[in-house]
């Protein structure tokens, strides 16, 4: 039973991975490839969201395969034949518990090591594409609109850096329209100032009033396009990018540089806790709500459908605990409320399940059958 759950959750976090990283995939190559990006800080960026991806899919796979592996067993009546053996639900559950034991195991490395690497990781690639210039706001053979009102083309961009006929139209002013014509350009930054300084030039100017055009040729001209650009701000790290241990013991530098309470951050910290003991309430939640109602020809659809109504249950309740735990440090506890719901549940399923005759009507001695 064991290899069967392992080989299934195999199968099922492969498909779910594959589907939460394709949407994923899909909003970064829209937002990547649109700012000029290769494919390969493409291929990076999905890489890096791997872990968050695999996060999420983790417990739903657990609970599918321990749902699929129980079902599939209750149909052919395998269930029924080691239970009249002696074996109780308890004992059933067993192998349950310990592939439970490997998926928590799983999350723990997840929520603890890899999530918040990569996610650290992929801040600081955020920060130096957002610091690229000549990726986010120059592109060769393409007519660009940083802002409204200002269109921008660049023939060609030499491996040096040196922009080549250069085209800067200029019409925010409603009295006068400003075109810039260069043969040779370069991006100078200074003092948190970016320069476009162009060379061999001319600059045309249309006053609409009278419709008179004035041109001006030049050797060098330098164009300030810093209020073109929206220059990364620079912030202190995100909650979810902080190693575990930090978050357990909020100081009030860690308070400012997050902007979150204490709370707040012991919240996520025993959240990754949580998350990480979810994984196995999930399969052993998705057993134990099969277990109860025994064999039927007609399948066990009914107990399938009651699964997924705990599993909700359970998420609702780790929202509505985390939403406490945020608001009071004292109440941190509240984080593993869904886990202690789980298990109650889990417990009360096989309690139920091996005293099938707790909610049945007993038929009076003497009457007929």
């Amino acid at each position: 039973m064991l290899s069967q759950l392992m080989v299934l959750f195999g199968f099922f976090s492969l498909v779910l991975v594959l589907i939460y990283w394709i949407n994923r995939a899909v909003s970064l190559f829209d937002q990547l490839i649109a700012d000029g990006q290769s494919a390969a800080v493409f291929l990076e960026f999905t890489a890096l969201s791997l872990p968050s991806v695999m996060r999420l899919a983790l417990p739903l796979a657990a609970f599918a395969s321990a749902v699929y592996v129980t079902n599939r067993m209750s149909t052919e009546a395998e269930l029924t034949v080691v239970q009249a053996t002696g074996y109780s639900p308890y004992r059933l559950a067993r192998p349950v518990a310990y592939f439970g034991v490997i998926v928590a195991l799983m999350m723990s490395v997840l929520m603890h090591f890899l999530v918040p690497l990569s996610s650290a990781r992929l801040a600081e690639r955020e920060v130096e594409i957002a610091q690229n210039i000549t990726a986010r706001f120059l592109t060769a053979g393409r007519f660009l609109e940083p802002v409204t009102g200002v269109t921008f083309y660049i023939r060609e961009i030499t491996p040096e850096g040196e922009l080549r006929d250069v085209f800067l139209s200029d019409t925010r002013n409603q009295d006068e329209g400003v075109t810039y014509t260069a043969a040779q350009a370069f991006l100078v930054r200074q003092d948190g100032v970016t320069q476009l300084v162009m060379i061999d030039g001319m600059v045309q100017i249309l006053r609409t009033a009278d419709a008179r055009l004035f041109r001006t040729s030049f050797d060098d001209f330098a164009f300030n396009i810093s209020n073109l650009i929206s220059e990364p701000t620079t912030r202190g790290r995100r909650e979810n990018v902080i190693p575990t241990w930090e978050l357990l013991y909020p100081t009030q530098a860690l308070q400012d540089e997050t902007n979150r309470s204490a709370a707040q951050l012991l919240a996520t910290a025993h959240d990754r806790f949580s998350q990480s003991i979810l994984g196995a309430v999930a399969a052993l939640l998705g057993f134990s709500a099969l277990m109860v109602g025994g064999y039927s020809r007609f399948g066990v659809w009914k107990q399938i459908i009651f699964a997924i109504v705990l599993i909700i249950i359970v998420k609702a309740v780790e929202t509505s605990g985390l939403r406490t735990a945020r608001n009071d440090p004292d109440l941190w506890f509240v984080a593993y409320l869904q886990c202690v719901v789980g298990f109650v549940m889990i417990w009360c399923l096989l309690f139920w399940a091996s005293r099938p005759y707790l909610f049945k009507r007993r038929i009076p001695e003497g009457s007929a059958p």
